[in-house]
């Protein structure tokens, strides 16, 4: 079974058991400011797991690319991938965990559907702690389906609890889903979430039913949600009888590019294991920037463009590592387009603009890494006397100042050496030199919310004012670009190509007080998109919508397609107040403001 026809199953699958199939979202988040990227199908639909009606109602499937490197570290082993695509299910204070539960079994095991050996399924749940007490309702629940006590285990919250994604707010646990590959266990305390390929998970269901509070207790939720999560990858290597992911249809393209121009053959009899990994690692990395650059991030040394220059640079290290020493990242990049332009368009649409910032950023990398790796191979010697091995912070950092050598790839050369890096004193140099934080989110995130406070709330109506009171003020050509929305402040980021005058700030501060002392109301209505626009109301960031969307109108002064949450009326924000308008890139202009 292919990626697309596993894909097409599932939302068959799901449409067939009453739910609406929506469309996936950018890698960019627009929810959750709490991350860079788009890490797992349930943070397009964070406002909707916290209790705004979808516009599709409570029955949801959809497919959805995701991007984590949290663990790029194991990338180049069987199953971790940077770039990968999930399929999820989400029941919106509609069914719960038995039917949540029956529904995974019924996929994975029901001949009509992917007709996994029911004796080859292992499952988890949670443990229980001090806190909250273990999911017995869960274990049972799969004891009734069939599956033996011993191949359901009880693990704690690392494996099985899920969120909240701050301090606050729903969370739950989990139960997943983890197919026996049929080799030998790596000792006796083996079981699912062991490293060593005998199990691989493939499905993740997650019951949001509690709501952790600011004093650490954990009331149960007055709507009770299920969100689930597939690994495409993984799941079609466990279809297909694969050994590891980069085996299957989508990889082969690109691997064999990486072949073609490094002279390497992956898997080949004797070949070395590190040069299999060197052309895993630069597939999947290939793959993930190829994806973040048709989502229209650009490399850079903050946020999103931080992570996709990270990337690139990994790829290009272990390109050098089989030899390649010249520009190659283009035939990869192509072969994975090609591979994928039909389940993503933008992916062949943007196809300029990928290889250009690829080309880019390769020619500026080659001219990094043998300024830094010249300079590393200099210092070696003295590095080489200090009996403990590390390698001083501040050398590290002189290193990533001067010639521009990231950290992780300074880490690398020290590895090879048997050394490690003092990376607190390199964050201590770093933060000395530029008040600047490695994920650098706060600086580069594209849109969200930081919560769902009142005070959040309020200040994302108040953006919406401010929109039309920028529109008003500046132009019809102002459109949002940005925003990022926390109880203390709103950060917005629009198109304009000039700095605003004190009288322009003035205005638009005197306009959006204007719409809270009339105290308008603030309602949704959902609609088609056409309709949506044929009304006059805003559509952000040139997103694919839903057929259906939800439009917020407040009064007569704005109307904007938006997944909400606001408050009910302006007369419940306070005074507005632009606190600084300043240059965010070319042809952006970058808004603080509070409502007080």
């Amino acid at each position: 079974m292919t990626t697309g026809e596993l894909k097409k199953k599932y939302i068959e699958f799901f449409k067939n058991k009453g739910h609406a199939e929506i469309s996936g979202s950018s890698l960019i988040p627009e929810n959750d400011p709490t991350v860079l990227f788009t890490t797992a199908g349930m943070h397009p639909l964070v406002p909707y797991i916290l209790g705004e009606p979808h516009p599709a109602g409570k029955r949801l499937v959809d497919v959805q690319k995701c991007i984590r490197t949290g663990d790029i570290d194991e990338v180049g082993d069987p199953s971790h991938l940077t770039f990968f695509e999930m399929l999820g299910n989400w029941s919106l204070g509609d069914y719960f965990k038995e039917e949540a539960i029956r529904l995974s079994y019924e996929f994975l095991t029901s001949s009509q559907w992917l007709g996994f050996d029911p004796e080859t399924l292992s499952v988890t749940v949670f443990a229980g702690d001090d806190e909250v007490p273990a999911d017995e309702e869960a274990a049972s629940i799969w004891r009734s389906l069939g599956i033996p006590d011993e191949r359901i285990y009880f693990l704690g919250r690392q494996d099985n609890w899920w969120g909240p994604a701050g301090q606050t707010g729903p969370c739950g646990p989990d139960t997943e889903m983890f197919i026996d590959t049929g080799i030998d266990a790596c000792g006796p305390e083996c079981k699912p979430g062991c490293s060593c390929g005998k199990y691989f998970e493939v499905w993740n269901d997650v019951f949001m039913q509690y709501n952790k509070t600011a004093e650490g207790s954990y009331p149960p939720l007055e709507q009770k949600t299920v969100d689930t999560g597939m690994g495409v990858e993984r799941t079609c290597a466990m279809l297909q009888g694969k050994k590891n992911v980069y085996e299957i249809e989508t990889f082969i393209p690109i691997i064999r590019a990486v072949e073609e121009v490094s002279g390497a053959r992956y898997g080949a009899e004797g070949a070395e294991a590190g040069a299999d990994r060197s052309i895993r690692i630069i597939t999947d990395h290939i793959r993930s920037a190829t994806f973040i650059l048709g989502d229209g991030v650009k490399p850079s040394n903050l946020g999103q463009g931080y992570i996709l220059r990270r990337l690139i640079r990994r790829a290009i290290r272990h390109a050098r590592k089989l030899g390649i020493e010249r520009d190659f990242l283009s035939a990869p990049a192509q072969a994975c387009i090609l591979a994928q332009r039909d389940a993503y368009p933008e992916l062949e649409q943007n196809r300029a603009t990928i290889l250009e910032e690829l080309a880019r950023e390769e020619a500026k990398f080659l001219q990094t890494l043998q300024k830094g790796e010249h300079e590393f191979e200099k210092l070696l010697p003295n590095l080489l006397k200090n009996p403990k091995r590390i390698v001083p912070g501040r050398v590290a950092f002189r290193l990533y100042d001067t010639y521009g050598f990231p950290i992780e790839l300074t880490q690398e050369l020290a590895a090879e050496h048997e050394m490690s890096v003092d990376l607190e004193g390199f964050r201590e140099a770093f933060q000395k030199h530029q008040e600047l934080s490695r994920s650098g989110a706060e600086q580069a995130f594209k849109g969200g919310l930081a919560d769902q406070s009142v005070q959040t709330r309020k200040l994302h109506t108040a953006t919406h004012l401010m929109h039309q009171a920028l529109r008003q003020v500046l132009g019809d050509h102002v459109q949002q670009k940005g925003s990022n929305i926390t109880a203390e402040r709103l950060r917005f980021d629009f198109s304009h190509p000039e700095s605003m005058t004190e009288e322009q700030i003035r205005k638009v501060e005197e306009i959006v007080n204007e719409q809270i002392r009339r105290d308008l109301p603030v309602r949704f209505q959902t609609m088609s998109l056409q309709e949506a626009r044929d009304r006059g109301a805003i559509a952000l960031f040139g997103e694919r919508y839903e057929e259906q969307v939800k439009v917020y109108f407040i009064g007569d002064f704005s109307s904007e397609v938006c997944g909400g949450p606001h408050v009910e009326h302006t007369g419940q924000l306070g005074r507005f107040r632009i606190v600084k308008e300043q240059s965010s890139s070319a042809g952006v202009r970058r808004i603080r403001a509070v409502v007080e």
